[in-house]
């Protein structure tokens, strides 16, 4: 894994620092680590998507499952 760091200036809104702050808060990481898991993640689903994988949410006491669908 490479080691050479880049830095880059991000704007939020109002509503999306907050959600962000509180997701830092909520999983004692620093708004930075919250921001590199969440690109994982997006990473994650986007690869699977294009290989043609479909993702669910699934609710266990309705027993019932909703496709999330990402452009």
């Amino acid at each position: 894994m490479a080691t050479d760091k880049k830095t880059m200036t991000l704007n939020l809104t109002e509503a999306e620092m907050l959600a962000l702050e509180k997701l830092s808060g909520v999983k004692d990481l620093s708004k930075t680590a919250v921001l590199r898991q969440a690109l994982r993640l997006y990473q994650l689903v986007d690869s699977r998507l294009a290989q043609g994988d479909t993702l669910y949410f699934e609710d266990k006491e309705k027993k019932n499952k909703s496709e999330l669908m990402v452009l």
